[in-house]
């Protein structure tokens, strides 16, 4: 890593109408170095990065590349000169093979055809960066490719492109443990090459992981440059303008948790086996395990996706083996997907009709994808402001709202029904540090009104966090139980199969 940065942003501001979204911004990167960029959702980072890779001009500042002056008037002519930005939403085109996404846009040709042999080759060098066992065959479709794949795809064709600097927009967002370590692999090594890589993640534990330094956005401004990587609390602190000290909420008190609202004996299904424990109601019950160890297996199970196949379960002392979410849901059960765009909300609808879709609002909708006018909408527009939703217009699409209030609008769905039992699934993948606060707050909440709250994530200080007590998973079992404070070591001794398994 060389001193002289490869890329130097200084003074940049840009405006919108109606909002400042960048003032006098300065941010450079040099040679071989992983520069984490943080700030909350809406603090200017992509905005800096679209002025960076020629989408957007600054209204003032300047840039320079390699030391020359660099004004890229199209994400073209920044692509030319080696600047690649991977966004969260990927580029490629599904219907395409690899190797086609791979050579897009310089498709080599014999004669007047596709040199489809020599794409292919290309495709595999291209892909050689990531060493073996990637499974990247550079004659599939992308469609069939997992997203860690795809990313490794976006990722190849930047280098194949002749990228120096990379920018990476939450990258891990939709990746598992293992997934996340493969790509944090690839990221050692486009350092040692000598890129220049721009991290931008809401997750403390990568930023530990992979930064050199960090700098941080707060309201387009930047509130932090730090040229080390400092403790997760004075990021956080610098993101969200207070301190976080109490960034989770206090733990229930002893006389706050009641009795089993839901019981599991001895159930299973081809992922899980043996599954015994119980929700309690008040407490927070969060699960833990390495990959594949069946924590969203048994979430799915719970709400009827993957049914159990033995094994009792009752809620509220009543049989609750559901065969569907639906028959969940009606006895007081519901979930909060880990994917919320692709598995808890209509995007293209109004925030306000996505709050209404529970089985009393659903017959109405579902024949008509606007609102009836005969539904009353008073109580949902009462949770919304309930949970501090931060929504201009109620009728505007959902997809409109950040990733953390988006979050709030299921929940808000779901509380209107009163539920008994809430599991929540990976529930601040892809939201920013304040709005995960606001979420555990929201989880405390409704503990204390009654309602057994499960929880399940893969990541293990968030479980530690948010807990009273805490489930280890290994290999679809329960393998041991610890109580809020146990140690992170702890935790994956159990969930690594090294200490002695307890019995649940």
């Amino acid at each position: 890593m060389t001193d002289a940065p490869m890329f130097e942003m200084r003074g940049i501001a840009k405006a919108f109408p109606g909002v400042q979204a960048l003032s006098d911004v300065s941010f450079a990167a040099r040679s071989g170095e992983v520069h984490a960029l943080v700030g909350e959702n809406g603090a200017g980072k992509s905005t800096l990065m679209r002025i960076l890779s020629g989408v957007y001009k600054p209204d003032a500042g300047g840039m320079t590349l390699d030391g020359r002056p660099f004004a890229p008037s199209h994400p073209l002519e920044a692509r030319s000169a080696g600047i690649a930005v991977i966004w969260q939403e990927f580029s490629l085109l599904p219907d395409r093979t690899v190797a086609e996404n791979l050579h897009l846009g310089r498709e080599p040709v014999r004669g007047w055809r596709l040199d489809r042999r020599a794409m292919r080759e290309g495709a595999r060098a291209a892909l050689a960066v990531f060493g073996e066992g990637h499974g990247i065959a550079p004659e599939l479709p992308v469609r069939d490719l997992s997203v860690a794949q795809q990313q490794m795809v976006e990722i190849a064709r930047a280098l194949a492109y002749g990228a120096r600097v990379l920018v990476m927009d939450e990258p891990t967002a939709a990746l598992d443990e293992a997934e996340c370590e493969r790509l944090f692999t690839v990221v050692d090594g486009l350092r040692a090459r000598g890129t220049a890589v721009v991290y931008i993640t809401h997750r403390m534990g990568e930023i530990a992981r992979l930064a050199t330094r960090v700098t941080v956005l707060k309201d387009g401004r930047v509130s932090a440059a730090l040229s080390h990587v400092p403790p997760a609390g004075e990021v956080i602190a610098a993101m969200v303008g207070r301190d976080l000290g109490q960034f989770f909420p206090p733990p229930a008190a002893p006389g706050e948790i009641g009795p089993p609202v839901l019981s599991v004996r001895h159930a299973g299904n081809a992922q899980l086996r043996g599954i015994s424990f119980d929700l309690r109601a008040g407490e927070i019950t969060g699960f833990a395990g390495i990959q594949g160890a069946g924590r969203t297996a048994l979430a799915m199970a719970l709400f009827g996706v993957d049914p159990f196949t033995v094994g009792e379960v009752t809620l509220s002392g009543v049989f609750a083996r559901f065969a569907s979410p639906r028959e969940a849901v009606r006895a007081g059960l519901v979930l909060l997907p880990g994917h919320r765009k692709a598995q808890g909300l209509m995007l293209m609808q109004s925030v306000r009709d996505n709050g209404l879709v529970s089985p009393r609002a659903f017959a109405p909708l579902a024949g008509n994808p606007s609102r009836p006018p005969a539904v009353d909408t008073t109580g949902i527009e009462e949770l919304f402001r309930a949970l501090d939703l931060r929504a201009g217009d109620l009728d505007a699409p959902v997809r409109t709202l950040s990733g953390g209030n988006q979050q709030k609008v299921i929940v808000a769905r779901w509380l209107a029904m009163t539920p008994r039992v809430l599991v929540f699934v990976e529930p601040t993948r892809g939201i920013d540090v304040n709005a995960k606060a606001s979420i555990y707050t929201i989880m405390r909440d409704l503990a204390r009104r009654g309602s057994a709250v499960m929880v399940v994530s893969s990541d293990l200080p968030e479980v530690m966090g948010v807990s009273d007590r805490i489930l280890v998973m290994r290999e679809g079992r329960l393998v041991g139980e610890t109580a809020r404070g146990a140690s992170e070591a702890e935790v994956m001794a159990l969930a690594t199969g090294h200490a002695e398994e307890v019995a649940v």
